[in-house]
């Protein structure tokens, strides 16, 4: 007799539910539905029409009756049946319900992993994690296995009808395609073997399984109202036992349970655990897992009375029939699979690899969450991320590849991600860290190649004129990424970085500056007298600016090379930037100031800023905004032209003290005296060579250096006591070194390849402090030892201080303060945040004898100066 499950019929009002949402309506489905109306009971509620809640609901169910009386074919797998397989009994269904991966060696298998999003919402970091992961090795098993079905699916589990919408499918699915991590087989292809793959497309296959697990006495049906369940709970709790079912139906009469179903009693579907179960896995990240099946779960509920599949009864029935070899996914689903381990060795199909990812927490070790900043991958897309550098840090949050590498490409990752390399523990979401990730993919760009995704990014905050000429638009954007390249963490950062060089930021009077950098730098009295000079020059038309001919002449070398260095100014002979620097020197020569005395004067009166990118690429690209036929939107940026900042600046300068007009007493005479000697050199050079390379040749570096003081470090000597190697890092040393606090600090190196453990013990070393601490692969290092390379990075070692060095002192650097306030480091959030090392690393480096040096000045203790074995290297 055929075990036929009414469980999408004894109530079509209910089983409606299982399609009645916002997702596609299948023709699996209701002809399933239908098939299964075989009962005098679930005949009868064939002829109830629900009241519809919604036009929707209407549509939806007069589709699934025209369906119905359609008797479409059903998919099992790959292979297709009719209504009359379904109506058979379960062993009439034998040949349509094998599984792929039966009687075979899981782990030999050729991997075939998935991804199986619910759509009710958008896709989170932790949800790419775990595609990520999969992604990886199904690649790396196309690479392994090019003639077999290796493959990474996507699977939508759809069956939450109150909170799935094909709107947040859709998005799930846009966010992967982001990514890139595209699918072999899904719910878009059409020639994918296993479908379907939306699990509300499923139905056919659930019911047959469960009629399977019925027939062969490993499921029963359960008539237990709500009511009697909540007085077995409440008489379980009052007794100090674990709630669960306590097996009331379990070995029902048959006349009863017949009886039962005549009355069209509402039941749902229990599985039947086995007497004395235990459920064991080797986990590939937590190592062996078991359960005591029987007292942990007690016999679990596989169809609600609703004729809906539980969770666990749809995974693991889809796991089997598509023939998933390793699960990857989060370490909350762990209690999830002694149920579906369950019911897969129930129905005799192979149990897949597991392989449960810890979760990913906050900086505050909570779990990740919208408080926390961006956690949706569409929101990192909006603020500027690149997919690959997403991809990069993602891979990251609980994965190494035993190296101290941080940067990988997509192609690296396929080839050496192993999930055995997976940690248990969990992992901090550290934005600054992705920042820094994808600045480093920035990097790996050309200016044309992120050109378009600038111009994205001006679409997105609305900077642009919706009827922007293109050709215009695509200067613009180019000039924006050009001036931004260097300094870029996200494409957002160049939008945003031209939205304040369009600005000027120079307040309408001297008393109203609040930057106590500029404000020090007026009072030297360098700045009236070259503002004034500026100001003449400009409203007699001789100070120059953009040509309208070659608008990013600033941005191109005499070869046609993008510049994108700070320091490299662009241009033929003849354009703007030369002839701009042309009347720079002479104004240099007239006034007899130079170096930062000019610079920081001239910068500040053109651009309203102390410190930015290359004034005459700022200046290119205030024409392109100010310009006729300008792309920006006026109402969303301010955009300050230039003769509009002249007249701002003449009417800031009748606001600075008379005192501050002019430079005073030593600067007056060392600024003549620097002007005679630029002008000697000049009038030298003149007479056979090269002007501006002469120039250059006077110049003190630090009178162009730019950057963050170089008090802000705070480098210590310290004494290295302790050296052992990391546990999961095969290039990283664990390093516990005195640098005269209460406690030793914990720092973690890439030394390994360089240097012996035992030759590091005893050593005393030079430790930047000011870092925040981070885990470097689960170890808390909080600071990082100073060494010297090569420029190749084949050769490390030591920056040594003195002998006699002090534990502790702090290393200083000559014609610097280190006193007082002024002097005092920088704290280690806004170092972190302002990226200070990184700024001043370029140019802390080694001079031909190996003393390191910051602009030409040695690293100096109380005891003499630092020294290294490296000649002409780098510092980091």
């Amino acid at each position: 007799m055929a075990l036929s499950l009414a469980i999408f019929s004894r109530h079509a009002r209910t089983a409606s539910a299982f399609t009645m949402r916002p997702l596609t309506t299948s023709s699996s489905v209701t002809s399933s539905v239908s098939s299964q109306l075989t009962s005098s009971a679930s005949k009868r509620a064939r002829r109830r029409r629900p009241v519809p809640s919604s036009e929707t609901l209407k549509i939806l169910w007069e589709e699934h009756i025209m369906m119905s009386q359609r008797g479409s074919p059903l998919r099992v797998g790959a292979v297709e049946g009719s209504e009359t397989a379904v109506n058979g009994s379960a062993s009439d269904q034998e040949d349509i319900l094998k599984f792929p991966l039966k009687g075979r060696n899981v782990e030999e298998a050729p991997p075939r992993m998935r991804f199986a999003p619910s759509p009710t919402g958008s896709l989170h970091v932790g949800g790419a994690r775990t595609a990520l992961y999969n992604w990886l090795v199904a690649k790396k098993g196309q690479l392994d296995f090019p003639n077999a079905d290796s493959a990474f699916i996507l699977r939508v589990e759809d069956t939450d009808v109150a909170r799935s919408t094909k709107e947040s499918e859709e998005s799930v699915l846009a966010d992967l395609r982001w990514l890139g991590l595209l699918w072999d087989e899904g719910p878009d292809i059409d020639s994918s073997p296993y479908g379907p793959y939306r699990q509300s497309e499923r139905g056919d296959i659930y019911v047959k399984l469960a009629n399977k697990l019925l027939e062969e006495g490993k499921a029963y049906r359960c008539f237990c109202t709500k009511e009697e369940l909540e007085e077995m709970k409440a008489r379980q709790e009052a007794e100090g036992i674990p709630p669960r079912y306590d097996g009331t139906w379990r070995d029902a009469d048959p006349e009863l349970v017949k009886q039962k179903l005549d009355e069209g009693a509402e039941y749902t579907v229990r599985f039947k655990v086995p007497a004395g179960a235990r459920v064991v896995i080797e986990d590939a990240v937590r190592g062996t897992v078991s359960w005591d099946a029987e007292s942990t779960v007690g016999d679990f509920i596989l169809l609600r009375s609703s004729g809906i599949p539980v969770y666990n009864f749809c995974v693991a029935v889809d796991d089997a029939s598509m023939g998933v070899t390793t699960v990857i996914r989060a370490e909350e689903h762990l209690t999830n699979t002694l149920r579906q381990g369950l019911i897969l060795d129930a129905l005799g199909a192979p149990r897949p690899r597991y392989a449960h990812c810890s979760l990913i927490l906050g900086e505050d070790k909570q779990k990740l969450s919208k408080r926390h900043g961006a956690t949706s991958c569409n929101q990192f897309r909006l603020d500027g991320y690149l997919p690959d550098a997403m991809i990069n840090y993602l891979a990251l949050l609980g994965w190494n590849d035993g190296t101290d590498n941080e940067i990988f490409t997509r192609e690296e990752l396929i080839e050496v991600f192993d999930v055995d390399r997976v940690v248990k523990s969990p992992s901090i979401f550290d934005m600054d860290k992705l920042k820094w990730i994808n600045s480093q993919h920035l990097k790996t760009k050309t200016v044309d190649e992120l050109t378009d995704l600038v111009k994205e990014q001006f679409h997105i905050l609305g900077f642009m004129k919706k009827d922007a000429d293109e050709e215009k638009l695509q200067d613009f954007a180019f000039a924006a990424t050009a001036l931004a390249k260097q300094m870029m963490e996200t494409t957002r950062d160049a939008a945003t970085n031209a939205q304040k060089v369009l600005g000027y930021a120079l307040p309408e009077s001297f008393d109203k500056l609040e930057d106590g950098e500029a404000k020090d730098m007026i009072s030297n009295g360098n700045f009236y007298p070259i503002a004034q000079t500026l100001i003449k020059k400009a409203e007699a038309g001789e100070l120059p600016l953009p040509d309208v001919a070659e608008p990013l002449a600033a941005f191109f070398d005499e070869n046609h090379n993008v510049i994108t260095e700070d320091n490299h100014t662009g241009g033929s002979a003849y354009s703007f930037p030369e002839a701009y620097k042309a009347t720079m020197k002479q104004i240099a020569k007239d006034l007899q100031v130079k170096g930062k005395n000019l610079f920081h004067p001239v910068r500040l009166a053109l651009t309203g800023e102390m410190s930015g990118q290359d004034v005459t690429k700022q200046l290119a690209l205030l024409h392109l905004a100010t310009g006729e036929g300008s792309v920006i939107d006026s109402d969303k940026v301010d955009v300050v032209a230039f003769e509009e900042r002249i007249a701002r600046l003449k009417k800031f300068c009748e606001t600075i003290p008379v005192e501050f007009h002019a430079p005073k007493g030593k600067d007056e005479k060392a600024s003549k005296g620097e002007g005679k000697k630029e002008e000697s050199t000049t009038d030298k050079t003149n007479a056979g060579g090269s002007a501006p390379e002469a120039v250059a040749a006077t110049v003190d570096p630090i009178d162009t250096y730019e950057g963050p003081p170089i008090t802000s470090l705070d480098i210590r000597v310290g004494i290295i006591k302790r050296v052992w190697e990391h546990p999961e890092a095969d290039k990283l040393y664990c390093e516990e070194i005195d640098i005269g606090e209460e406690q030793p600090r914990q720092i973690a190196s890439g030394l390994r390849p360089y240097m012996k453990a035992e030759d590091m013990e005893g050593r005393k070393v030079l430790v930047l402090c000011n870092l925040k601490e981070r885990k470097m692969l689960g170890f808390p290092s909080h600071g990082m030892v100073l060494c010297a390379s090569n420029k190749e990075h084949s050769d490390v070692k030591f920056v040594n201080p003195p002998i006699d060095a002090k534990v502790g002192e702090r290393v200083m650097i000559p014609d610097f303060d280190f006193e007082g306030e002024a002097g005092a480091p920088m704290k280690e959030n806004p170092m972190a945040k302002k990226k200070v090392f990184e700024k001043i690393a370029p140019f802390l480096l080694t001079n031909k004898y190996g003393i390191p040096e910051f602009l030409g000045r040695p690293f100096m203790t109380s005891a003499g100066v630092c020294t290294s074995s490296i000649s002409d290297g780098n510092v980091a």
